[in-house]
């Protein structure tokens, strides 16, 4: 039998664990954790003492490092290089990471490649009276450079509007906008970039139509695409109910985000990593746009991917680290289809009777083809829960596998049912949307 591979992830939680051991070989793996969530995302990061406490870590450690892997955004995505550079573990360029992770850089680099990208520009944040930059047009969404979970993004439709997300913007934007700094001292910016800095804000043009993923992966400059996943928001919201796998675009729409996928990421320049980019597809103009590119493979699909292939995505993370080959059969699944599904409260609220680990197990186990995470302990407070969007608390995140559509929604409002969650303190207005 051969040795085990040492592997260290970065942000490694329970919610994940079950599908990095459920990879090809993963009895010749041993992940050890590498820094939590906790210091990895709350609060104002500082790169250096993070680096600092993971080279403690992985010196303290026994043996070979024999990857060094994550599926988180910054600082995550940036740490992986910047370690690997330092330990020799197989990553792709700190470079490459960081023009996907700068939404301005980025912008700059796409425009190289393709076409399909909406209206932006810079929005002045030191300006007494801030204006949407020339060219773009109301509606329109304005963000940060850099920030978490779609965290100080608000679409915009007027000035009045505008204005108030550029405020809050304005308080924010450091928390991440800061560190982010640190990252971009340690690259030779093109003059494209002087001075831009980490704490920028952009505005692009509202773009419409059906939200899709691409994920992929980058190996010996080879761009592969082995997924597309719709991804289904809350009627009248900007907030996600589902992301379904596969895609049930038209093969030909799906060719064509294949070719701007592989476009836009041999521009980028990744090497030996994976990707996952956001689309959106206006079947009445029948036309692509770009929405963001995330230097990793998404953790929230891993289930989807196993659900439906046999085989979660973190396989081609982990096997692109090792230096191994990171095909692998699609359809080989128990499901045509899965969904990873967001119950969410559209207000403020304490949460109450939260199922316990083996309560969730036996509906886990009642439900056939489900898992559920739930994201607030007993008690807590909404506002207090980390990494939620401008508009929503996530309360649970609900897997579920099936046949067809009717299934993958039969079995999540059996789970919302069973769930039995309740909230008092909602604010006004506030309430629960479940799937229509």
């Amino acid at each position: 039998m051969p040795r085990q591979r040492d592997i260290f992830v970065l942000g490694l939680d329970e919610a994940n664990l079950p599908t990095l051991n459920a990879v090809p070989g993963a009895e010749t793996y041993r992940f050890h954790p590498l820094l939590s969530i906790g210091e990895l995302q709350e609060g104002e990061v500082s790169v250096a003492d993070l680096m600092s406490r993971a080279r403690a870590i992985l010196d303290a450690h026994d043996g070979p490092v024999d990857a060094i892997v994550g599926y988180w955004d910054f600082p995550v995505s940036t740490l992986v290089p910047m370690l690997g550079q330092e330990y020799g573990t197989r990553t792709t360029s700190l470079e490459s990471v960081v023009k996907c992770e700068h939404k301005y850089w980025s912008r700059l680099e796409q425009q190289k490649a393709i076409d399909e990208y909406p209206n932006f520009g810079r929005v002045d944040l030191d300006s007494d009276d801030p204006r949407p930059p020339d060219g773009v047009s109301f509606p329109m969404w304005l963000k940060p450079a850099l920030a978490y979970s779609s965290e100080l993004a608000y679409g915009v439709s007027d000035m009045t509007e505008f204005r108030e997300a550029v405020e809050t913007i304005r308080k924010g934007i450091g928390r991440v906008g800061r560190p982010f700094e640190a990252v971009l001292d340690l690259l030779e910016l093109p003059e494209e970039m002087a001075g831009v800095g980490g704490q920028v804000c952009l505005a692009e043009e509202t773009m419409k139509g059906l939200q899709v993923a691409v994920e992929g992966y980058v190996k010996d400059g080879e761009v592969t695409v082995y997924g597309v996943l719709d991804s289904i928001n809350y009627p009248n919201s900007p907030c996600f109910l589902r992301h379904q796998y596969p895609s049930t675009l038209p093969p030909s729409v799906i060719r064509r985000l294949h070719e701007v996928s592989k476009r836009t990421m041999r521009q980028i320049g990744m090497d030996s990593a994976t990707f996952s980019i956001e689309y959106f597809y206006d079947p009445q103009a029948d036309t692509i746009s770009l929405l963001e590119i995330n230097p990793r493979h998404s953790q929230s699909h891993a289930e989807l991917f196993e659900y439906v292939d046999g085989v979660p995505n973190h396989h081609r993370m982990i096997s692109l680290a090792l230096g191994l080959d990171p095909a692998s059969p699609s359809g080989q699944g128990p499901y045509r289809m899965a969904a990873k599904w967001y119950y969410r409260w559209f207000g403020e609220g304490t949460v109450h009777q939260v199922p316990t680990p083996s309560e969730l197990a036996a509906i886990e186990r009642r439900i056939p083809g489900v898992r559920i995470d739930v994201v607030p302990a007993e008690g807590q407070k909404l506002s207090s829960t980390s990494q939620q969007d401008s508009y929503s608390y996530e309360i649970a995140h609900i897997f579920t596998g099936a046949d067809d559509e009717e299934g993958l929604r039969s079995k999540f409002d059996q789970c919302v049912a069973a769930l039995g969650l309740t909230f008092d303190e909602t604010s006004p207005g506030g309430r629960d949307q479940k799937t229509k």
